[in-house]
């Protein structure tokens, strides 16, 4: 039963494909499944990250200030996320002295926070703010992010002031800064 709602939970949070040829994330490998069994019985360890449910996180993605926001929903275990996020990491450099707020939301599962998210955070040195995102009311917290968001990722919101965007897709570094241009012009 426990490996049936892991594999309906991976379903749900599906990573989305924007172009043929990229990664393919609809399938789950035997190996994903043993280590989650493996996982769930290791001790807990504090975890460095903030975690927010939805009333927490709304504030973190609808600021009122005249800086540009970036947040990026992705998960360790979405290929084309991770594919990704140097981009964001790169641009948060280049552009810093343009006060981008870059806020990197994960969309781990919650048992794998400390063994799974916190290490792959650790390894890739992530200097953007990261939060892990854990509420389990789709219906309530996809359509009021985004109406025509079908909850796959990666999925990016940009915005400033009362300009905003959101993106159902992965981006190459140059979509990105093309993206990102268009709010600081």
């Amino acid at each position: 039963m426990k490996y049936v709602l892991l594999i309906i939970s991976m379903f749900l949070f599906n990573c989305n494909e924007q172009k043929k040829g990229e990664f393919k994330t609809d399938t789950i490998a035997k190996s994903d499944v043993e280590n989650e069994a493996v996982n769930t019985q290791l001790p807990e360890e504090p975890l460095n990250i903030a975690v927010h449910d939805y009333a927490g996180l709304k504030p973190l993605i609808n600021k009122k200030d005249d800086e540009l926001h970036v947040v990026n929903f992705w998960a360790t275990w979405c290929a084309p996320c991770v594919k990704e996020l140097p981009y964001f990491e790169q641009l948060r450099e280049e552009y810093a002295d343009q006060n981008i707020d870059m806020l990197l939301v994960s969309l781990d599962f919650p048992k794998q926070y400390t063994t799974r998210l916190q290490p792959f955070l650790e390894k890739h040195n992530l200097k953007s703010e990261v939060v892990a995102f854990d509420d389990l009311d789709q219906n309530t917290w996809i359509p009021d992010i985004n109406e025509n968001w079908s909850g796959a990722i990666p999925a990016t919101i940009i915005y400033k002031g009362n300009k905003r965007r959101f993106y159902e897709q992965s981006f190459t570094y140059e979509e990105l800064k093309t993206e990102i241009d268009k709010f600081l012009n």
